[in-house]
């Protein structure tokens, strides 16, 4: 795999650059100059290499199934943490497992970049990155460390749901349906007409982007300065379509129970804004935001580092879940 020829900054995406603009620097690296291009072999390709990427997997207690790493900003070089250290920043690299894996650093980078970019969704700061061998990486900057490395207490909804592999079964995080995130989020967060909304964005989001796996633990709470809790940034947002075979949703009921799941998906959206309590005035804003935004949307997905083949899957993706959002 050779190194690839940079025409837009692996951060934002913004054309002209060779490497990472100012504004991704300052977003994700704290301002300092960092390389696109990390001090490391990719991992399984180098034996030396391979065995710090071990040792640093064993000190993520960061739960998911592809594999991450642990690192920190060491003056301007990123580097995996050594023992005792606080990492504040999570690597990805191109898993092992799953249908087009070398795509998934680029699928799940420009997903990020489209949720905040195009649609004002909160999100963890994140870019593309590169090893020595020009294989890519996702990286993504910890929301949940402090300035001062110590951590902000964060608790997924499967924890809030009481959803656990030993009482519900090893699909525990695709139980029950997306309003009942809305009670749990009603129940734990103080400023719930605030944040309910911003959820409702975020599930209407990625069914737009096909994210069939948008589960239990993929979306979570975050202490705040007053000790309260809001809806954490969001994270783990790709088109899972091109790496799995999975549902529109990724909840077993879907949006609804059964007995309210009525209708186009359209009208289930508003349904399920209305049982969450969001002013209809605020559901149809947020419905027409995400529907409007196309050609912003489709200059991402050009710009981004997915081959040339799959940023025609992804945009025709998304235009076959856009014409089922409008179609009334």
């Amino acid at each position: 795999m050779k190194m690839p020829t940079i025409k837009n900054c692996p951060g934002t995406l913004a054309e002209g650059y060779s490497t990472y603009s100012r504004t991704a620097l300052k977003r994700v690296f704290e301002g300092k100059k960092v390389s696109h291009v990390l001090p490391y072999a990719a991992p399984n390709s180098d034996e030396e290499t391979d065995k710090l990427f071990v040792d640093n997997r064993k000190r993520l207690s960061i739960s998911g199934v592809q594999e991450k790493f642990s690192v920190l900003l060491d003056k301007n070089k990123l580097r995996l943490i050594k023992e005792g250290e606080q990492g504040t920043y999570i690597l990805k690299p191109i898993p092992g497992a799953r249908k087009n894996p070398d795509q998934m650093p680029a699928n799940e980078h420009v997903t990020m970049q489209i949720a905040r970019q195009v649609f004002g969704i909160e999100t963890a700061e994140n870019a593309m990155i590169f090893f020595e061998n020009g294989a890519p990486a996702y990286i993504t900057k910890r929301f949940d460390v402090r300035d001062d490395k110590t951590k902000w207490a964060q608790e997924d909804f499967a924890t809030l749901a009481g959803l656990t592999p030993q009482t519900h079964g090893d699909n525990y995080k695709y139980e029950g349906n997306y309003l009942y995130l809305f009670h749990l989020l009603q129940k734990y967060v103080p400023a719930y007409q605030v944040e309910a909304p911003k959820l409702f964005r975020l599930i209407l989001f990625n069914y737009l982007m096909s994210n069939g796996d948008a589960h239990y633990k993929n979306f979570s709470l975050i202490e705040t300065s007053f000790g309260d809790f809001k809806l954490s940034p969001a994270y783990d947002l790709l088109n899972s379509r091109m790496h799995i075979d999975d549902r529109d949703f990724a909840l077993s009921e879907g949006l609804l129970p059964s007995t309210d799941a009525k209708g186009k998906v359209h009208e289930q959206f508003i349904i399920l804004g209305k049982k969450a309590g969001i002013p209809k005035n605020q559901i149809d804003k947020t419905i027409a935001l995400l529907t409007s935004k196309e050609e912003e949307v489709k200059q991402r997905i050009q710009n981004s580092y997915l081959s040339e083949r799959f940023k025609r899957n992804y945009e025709q993706a998304y235009l076959t879940r856009l014409n089922k959002l409008t179609r009334l």
